[in-house]
Order: structure tokens, then C-alpha cells, then sequence
């Protein structure tokens, strides 16, 4: 059965956006997600605490930034079963691998997933 695109999309923004609010503790202030293909991509703003912005701006950016890329990283990495899960519930293909990467200067979060296969989806209907 093919599925829109949109949908699928926003439901995955959806799963990300419980996710972060339940198991990082705050959500994002605006998610979009990208399919392209094999993979997902999805794009999180606002992402930073007030706390983190602090440590941003201690006068030692990069200790901050390292920081909190650290502890972003290992948060996820530990929740990963997790968001692999919802996105092949939603896709129905399986996640072959999972790469992310956050900003101290934009405040945004990006998480790429790759999928062992490319989706059958309608654009437009």
C-alpha cells in the first residue's frame, strides 16, 4: 500500500517531537521532517535549554559546545532503540544506521536515519 509523503512525514516529526519531550525532558520548538529516498531526515529547532545556552556563553565556547554535544550525543545514543523503533513502525523498513548532530550557535538538531530500503510513497493524491 503506498502512503503520502506529508503523512508520513508528520508523523515521524510526531514520534520525535513525544520522544524529545519524554525522554530528553524538553521538546524542540519546531520539528520537519524530510524524506529523501532511503533516508530520513529530521530537523529540530530550539532544541537547547536555557542552561545549555549558559554554558554556551561561559567564555569557553568550546568547552560548552563539547559539552553538550557529549552529553546530547550519549542521551541519544542510549534512546536510540527507541526512535529506531517508531520509525520503522511508521516506514515499515527497517534503520540501518542513525547519525545526529546539534548546534550550540543555531540551537537546531539533526538526525539522519538510513533504511535498508527506499519508501513507496505518493507525492501528491
Amino acid at each position: 500500500m503506498h502512503r503520502k509523503k506529508g503523512q508520513i512525514e508528520a508523523e515521524i516529526s510526531e514520534a520525535i517531537i513525544k520522544f524529545e519531550k519524554e525522554y530528553m525532558g524538553r521538546g524542540p520548538l519546531e520539528t520537519k521532517t524530510f524524506i529523501i529516498h532511503d533516508m530520513v531526515l529530521v530537523r529540530l529547532k530550539g532544541v537547547l535549554t536555557q542552561a545549555e545556552h549558559q554554558l554556551v556563553n561561559t567564555g569557553e565556547e568550546n568547552k560548552g559546545r563539547d559539552l553538550i554535544k557529549q552529553v546530547r550525543i550519549a542521551l541519544l545514543e542510549k534512546g536510540r532503540p527507541l526512535l529506531e523503533a517508531v520509525v520503522e513502525s511508521i516506514t515499515g523498513c527497517k534503520v540501518k544506521s542513525l547519525h545526529t548532530d546539534i548546534s550550540t550557535v543555531t540551537g537546531e538538531r539533526v538526525i539522519l536515519f538510513t533504511l535498508d530500503t527506499a519508501l513507496a510513497l505518493k507525492e501528491w493524491e
